[in-house]
């Protein structure tokens, strides 16, 4: 049987949909076969890297074969951090895991370089971009350095439609959170096996 575990904040926990429906379940769901599978879903709402970088020690108690690590942005977002603190604690999760569990798939993924349906002023967002981009270049970077695979999210064209995303802005809809899960699902498939729901993209 294997075991599939996912650190980081909202976006993992699945804020925006209903309990069950993140992309990380619906991962879940897709890769457990008829064998079954453990699965465990560590994230956090809010959480910054710092805070993902505190879940690795109970992620590598079950023995993950697959890990999902996704954060960043809170870091930018909440001012708890910036992006050399964010490479420094992605750089350290990635450095654990690996060295608990070298045979393990870990996949990460970049952040959109911009929310079009997030209310922010000018200058704000053009600092938060440039911000984004210096986040998504140490993303790739650290990612490389480990062997992880990264799901690359910046630039997405469905990052433009409004029904990918909850009322706030920034949250991926339930809708968001099913074309999500496709893209982990396609970047795992060699790997896990995996089948999803009919209805998952519609």
């Amino acid at each position: 049987m294997k075991t599939y575990v996912a650190l980081g904040d909202s976006f993992t926990a699945g804020t925006g949909c209903a309990p069950g429906e993140s992309w990380a379940d619906l991962l879940a769901e897709a890769i457990a076969g008829d064998e079954g599978l453990i699965y465990e879903n560590l994230a956090e709402h809010g959480a910054t890297s710092a805070d993902v970088r505190r879940q690795v020690s109970r992620a590598i108690e079950v023995e993950p074969d697959l890990v999902t690590v996704v954060c960043g942005t809170n870091d930018l977002l909440l001012r708890t951090g910036d992006v050399d603190d964010y490479s420094r604690n992605l750089g350290a999760i990635l450095h654990t895991l690996t060295s608990f569990r070298p045979d393990s798939m870990i996949v990460t993924a970049t952040a959109p370089y911009r929310w079009e349906f997030l209310p922010l002023g000018p200058r704000t967002q053009a600092r938060f971009e440039a911000e984004l981009h210096a986040l998504n270049t140490a993303t790739r970077a650290v990612a490389t350095l480990y062997g992880a695979e990264t799901l690359d999210v910046a630039g997405h064209p469905g990052l433009s439609r409004q029904e990918n995303f909850a009322g706030d802005g920034l949250h991926p809809s339930p809708l968001g959170h099913r074309r999500a899960a496709e893209g982990f699902r396609a970047l795992v498939a060699d790997r896990f096996p995996t089948r999803i729901r009919e209805e998952s993209l519609r």
